[in-house]
This record gives C-alpha cells, structure tokens and sequence, in this order.
C-alpha cells in the first residue's frame, strides 16, 4: 500500500496533487492545508472520501476505489494551540478512514494529521498524538493503523518515538529532511505513526510548491496479530 502525505502551504500545492497520485501509484492521498471547496472529487483512479468542513485550509483523503472500500470517515477536533484560539482557528486536526482492502480481504484505519504550529509547544503536539491514535482506536478497535500528516515536531523526537513505543505505536521518518524553508526549523517534520503495520520505506519526494516535501510510505499488513493499545 502507497500513501503519500503532502501538506500544500495554505493551497499553493493543489495543481500538484493529481501528477504526485499518478507518478507513484498511490493507493492513499492524505492532504493538510488544502481548501476542501476546490479539490476535485476523483484524481484519476482515486476518490475524494472526506475533507474537513469548519476549517478553510484543512485536511483531505483520497483513496484508490478499485482496491479500497470506505467503511466511514470523519473528522475530529484535537486540543487547541494558543495560536489557534486566537489567530487562525483550526477546529479539525485529525481525519480518519476506516477502510477494507480488497487485496487482504482486511479492514484497516488510514488517517491525516496536523499537529499544532510550532508556536505551540511540544508537550502540546504530543497531547494531540496520543489523542489523535485514540480517536483511530474507537473509529477501528484493534485494527492495524497508519497515522501519516505534518506533526510540527522538528526536534526531541526520542522522547515522542519512546512514548509512542510504549503505546504499540511505530515512529517511522523519511530518508530526507521534509522542511527546509528556516535554517533553524530544518529537519522532519513530516513523517508516520503505525500499528498493526510493516512500514518498509518512507521516502521523502521532490520539492514542489509548498514549504513541505511530500512524503511516500510504503506499507504492507503485518501478519501478527493485532492488539489494542492500553
């Protein structure tokens, strides 16, 4: 399974989309900062299945119809930053899909996230993972998931890959830096959280429109069982 993340910068990216979808074979399209009223409804084999309502520039998913069947989708609200009560309010943060693949005959849950800006502190993002994988667990109990999206979280990571280790979680980077617009922001701010799942490469793409670099994870079932994080 293909899915790429991208997150556009407040919709610059958007006449991207649909050659990124194509070049790679995507099966999964996880978009943040994309204004939700001008995305086209199909990308050539993939379907726009939810798009967050109250935010402008928000969140979108796009899967391949011809393999994935769309149990539900829906979006959630996460904490808030300081920087979203006050400037630019951001409701919805978290999208998730509870999917079933026809090729494994199996369920899964594929989300998008976007974490706090970096105004916000870490201590805050981390609140708005654990609670986003929370969500993931009551939209599909015990199913394998794969978190993927822009976290905002350019340093300390040990610690968030330790908590998410102790969850069942999997911290998976890319093998390139996805931000480098600010020498002192540069680093991995766009990378995949997963359980359930064997993540066997997280690329990072080449520069388009956005600050971001688009990020390709490849993912497969893992054959273990899966258990529902404490």
């Amino acid at each position: 399974m293909k899915v790429i993340s991208y997150n556009l910068r407040k919709n610059r990216a958007v006449t991207e989309i649909a050659a990124l979808a194509a070049d790679h074979e995507v099966d999964v399209l996880c978009l943040q900062e994309a204004e939700s009223v001008a995305l086209p409804a199909e990308l050539g084999a993939l379907q726009l299945v939810h798009a967050t309502e109250r935010n402008r520039l928000g969140l979108a998913m796009y899967v391949r119809a011809d393999r994935f069947v769309t149990r539900s989708a829906q979006t959630f609200q996460l904490k808030k930053s300081l920087h979203d009560r006050l400037l630019a309010p951001a409701h919805e943060r978290l999208l998730g899909a509870r999917l079933h693949d026809r090729e494994t005959s199996r369920d899964l849950v594929v989300a998008s996230f976007h974490a706090a800006p970096l105004t916000a502190l870490n201590s805050l993002r981390r609140h708005q993972i654990h609670a986003a994988l929370a969500e993931l667990r009551q939209l599909g109990p015990g199913l394998p998931a794969l978190m993927v999206g822009d976290y905002n979280y350019p340093v300390f990571k040990g610690r968030l890959d330790t908590e998410m280790r102790d969850h069942g979680y999997e911290l998976s980077l890319s093998d390139k830096r996805t931000y480098t617009r600010y020498k002192m922001f540069r680093g991995h701010f766009d990378f995949a959280t997963s359980m359930g799942l064997d993540i066997q490469c997280v690329s990072t793409l080449g520069r388009g429109l956005s600050d971001h670099l688009p990020i390709l994870v490849d993912a497969a079932m893992s054959s273990e069982r899966i258990a529902v994080a404490a």
